[in-house]
């Protein structure tokens, strides 16, 4: 688990699939399974339970609530437990905030409230209401594609001023905002969008919440220390490797190829839930294809 302030819950994470049993329920022997492989063969220092790859909006309560508890017993004691505990409902978040709390997860990730599309003062009151629930470290998610309202600079730089939110997942693709987020705050920031991964580490990112990590955690390890030690021809070289694998897995949907790929190499996944879809037999053969070319033989 990171003990480095600066870079609160580790450099390399993975925003976690939820393994499934064919018939749709919750595979916690897998979810355990899975856990302990990204920290012990992916390089993996903190994990994401219910981010978007982990299908959050179709996992109940307590579903959550077994998950967590089986992944902390799995990887808790060496890795970083980051509960993905954000929905459009502040009240909602805040139960599961407290919930995850108490089965001592290290940190929380809150999404913007999506389909409600609040304005950037009820952005404000939702995070530091979910993060006045709990003592637990707070890490902001940035997703306007999925939440449609983008968090404005001037919004993060109020939110920093909350001593439990201490970090910011971003996948809203403008470096412009980041770069001036940084600047004028001391918020971690950790990219979520695989493709920008150089760009914003090399702006100042100390990590990622990756989905490609499930299947090369330890080049983007690779990637993290070529861009600290300054090195940035060997990181162009590292990503330019990876570019067929980020558009492979995120041709059709994120968490429906990983969960292809992840069956393919024999690890736990199962199916999506409605309303996703599995990958069909044609998206499965371009995506062995992608990841060839990325160097990861299916």
């Amino acid at each position: 688990m990171s003990t480095d302030p600066a870079r609160p819950f580790g450099r390399v994470l993975t925003a976690m699939v939820t393994p499934l049993a064919e018939d749709g329920t919750i595979d916690l022997a897998g979810a355990q399974q899975l856990a302990s492989h990204l920290v012990d063969r992916q390089a993996n220092d903190g994990l994401v339970v219910f981010g978007t790859t982990g299908e959050s909006p179709t996992i109940s309560d307590s579903e959550q609530h077994a998950v967590l508890e089986a992944v902390l017993d799995a990887v808790g004691d060496r890795a970083t437990v980051i509960a993905g505990v954000g929905t459009n409902d502040t009240a909602h978040s805040i139960e599961k905030a407290q919930s995850a709390a108490r089965l001592g997860v290290h940190g929380l990730l809150v999404v913007t409230p999506y389909y409600n599309r609040p304005p950037q003062a009820g952005l404000l009151r939702h995070f530091t209401a979910v993060a006045d629930s709990t003592d637990l470290p707070v890490m902001l998610y940035d997703i306007p594609p999925r939440s449609v309202v983008p968090i404005e600079v001037e919004t993060l730089v109020r939110a920093a001023e909350h001593p439990n939110i201490v970090a910011v997942k971003d996948a809203k693709a403008d470096l412009g905002a980041v770069m001036w987020t940084l600047a004028r705050t001391d918020l971690a920031y950790y990219s979520g969008e695989d493709m920008l991964n150089l760009p914003l580490l090399a702006a100042g990112a100390v990590g990622v919440v990756s989905v490609v990590s499930h299947l090369v955690g330890t080049r983007l390890a690779e990637l993290i220390a070529a861009v600290e030690d300054g090195d940035l021809v060997r990181a162009r070289a590292v990503n330019e490797s990876l570019l067929p694998v980020y558009t492979g897995v995120f041709r059709t949907q994120g968490t429906i190829m990983v969960k292809a790929a992840l069956r393919e190499l024999g690890l736990p996944s199962g199916p999506v839930r409605p309303p996703l879809v599995d990958a069909t037999p044609e998206e499965l053969a371009q995506l062995r294809a992608d990841l060839a070319a990325g160097g990861v033989a299916l």
